[in-house]
């Protein structure tokens, strides 16, 4: 089973929350990614047994991090449906797409042919796929985000560059 669970942080708290994900949960930096966008972190979870796992292992303890200071303002996590290929590199950014419910597999299928698609999620949540690409510029993702919004049956998108984590820094 695979998921995934976005934060957004209180202004100025991203840094704090991926100190506590990073070294505090010993998350594998690979599987966290600091996004430009509404949601600042995203996370994947990976060979899960189950949904209880991720609820007690991860949901749970990320939720509360930085309670007392309201560090990290509204979660929201996607449990995967029918899962892509695994990440093999650092996707440039990430493409939130809702899709006609007929349409659903259709679409996953035609992303995964497109050779800057690193992988494509079907989930349950506010989207019904998230796909990560890769892209040398802004410009090349421009295209590519266009390409991918011209595949019928996507009724809407949202896409999140992703933003280099530096090599833990002095905390």
């Amino acid at each position: 089973m695979k998921a995934y669970m976005g934060l957004t942080c209180k202004p100025g708290a991203y840094n704090e929350v991926l100190k506590k994900l990073l070294i505090g949960l010993n998350l594998d930096q690979q599987n966290v990614h600091l996004l430009f966008g509404p949601v600042d972190i995203l996370i994947q979870f990976h060979d899960l047994r189950d949904l209880q796992e991720f609820i007690e292992k991860y949901f749970d303890p990320i939720r509360l991090i930085g309670a007392d200071e309201d560090m990290i303002t509204k979660t929201v996590s996607l449990v995967v449906i029918n899962e892509g290929p695994k990440l093999s590199e650092t996707p440039y950014a990430f493409v939130f797409l809702n899709v006609r419910p007929k349409s659903l597999e259709e679409v996953r299928r035609k992303l995964l042919n497109i050779p800057e698609v690193l992988s494509s999620d079907s989930v349950f949540g506010p989207f019904d796929v998230i796909c990560s690409v890769k892209a040398a510029d802004p410009k090349e993702l421009e295209t590519l985000v266009s390409l991918i919004q011209n595949i019928p049956g996507i009724e809407n998108s949202f896409t999140s560059i992703v933003s280099p984590i530096k090599t833990l820094p002095d905390w």
